[in-house]
């Protein structure tokens, strides 16, 4: 028993000293993510634009219904006037028998289509080599686009019903909304401005 204690002690220290860039055991790493957020139509930035980073980790022992990934941390940004933003890396310790897993991003702009917790660290660490195009969730014709180098395209939104359904969005779990004030605050602008604009459509 005191040989396993001994080993247990030893795996955990060697664990601390090393960090790493790829899924790893006690340490928690993701590199810097950049990008750049333009009008799908005008190609024009968007400035303003919440983007959110959503750290994850995986138990790597569960029970027999499986493990579930679960919230780290959360970090927040606003594209400036190019519509670009920048997160730094993202270095922590996590207890033992849990891994580093997928950093999720919601994008979030009013007047915008807006991406819900999608898995896209590739293209904003620049490891992710091709064009995609997407379907957002609750309208199948309405379409962004990712394109390789970290710039992801939005269509705007024409109708007051269009941007009413897009505002139902927010970070998963139970997760408190002081964790994601910039978002939180988006949000609640919108609701506001769908309030006193029911009539609205865009010209």
């Amino acid at each position: 028993m005191r040989l396993f204690w001994l080993v247990f002690v030893a795996a955990i220290l060697l664990g601390i000293t090393v960090v790493s860039s790829e899924a790893g055991w006690l340490i928690y790493h993701k590199p810097a993510f950049k990008g750049k957020i333009i009008d799908i139509e005008t190609r024009e930035p968007i400035e303003g634009a919440v983007v959110v980073a959503i750290y994850y980790k995986y138990p790597i022992i569960s029970g027999p219904a499986g493990g579930s990934s679960s919230i780290i941390d959360i970090r927040e940004i606003l594209t400036d006037k190019n519509g670009e933003f920048y997160i730094p890396p993202y270095t922590t310790i996590i207890q033992p028998l849990s891994e580093e897993d997928m950093a999720n991003f919601i994008i979030y702009k009013p007047g915008y289509a807006n991406i819900g917790e999608l898995n896209l660290e590739g293209y904003f660490s620049g490891k992710e080599t091709k064009d995609q195009e997407g379907t957002l969730f609750w309208n199948k014709e309405l379409k962004f686009r990712l394109l390789a180098n970290g710039v992801v395209e939005l269509p705007k939104l024409m109708t007051w019903e269009e941007r009413w359904k897009t505002n139902m969005i927010s970070v998963s779990g139970d997760t408190p909304k002081s964790k994601w004030p910039l978002l939180n605050e988006a949000i609640e602008n919108e609701e506001e401005w769908l309030k006193r604009n029911k009539d609205w459509r865009l010209k």
